[in-house]
């Protein structure tokens, strides 16, 4: 092998090396895009959850307090 063929096979490398950084930075992207938009559903159902037990509290007090 000369050595211009080694340069060769380096830059051919080097070039694949770089196309797979490429890629992996837009799978990173992606995975970061569905990641905010779990996190974004699951406050929200929080929240909601949140907001149920606070509404189911507020009517047993209240249903209660006007039985007497």
């Amino acid at each position: 092998m000369t050595q211009d063929d080694f340069q060769k096979q380096v830059l051919d490398r080097l070039d694949k090396i770089d196309a797979d950084v490429g890629q992996v930075a837009k799978d990173n992207e992606r995975f970061n895009d569905r990641f905010t938009n779990y996190q974004q559903a699951t406050q929200s159902l929080v929240s909601l959850a949140f907001g149920l037990i606070a509404s189911a509290t507020v009517i047993t007090v209240v249903s209660s307090v006007f039985k007497r």
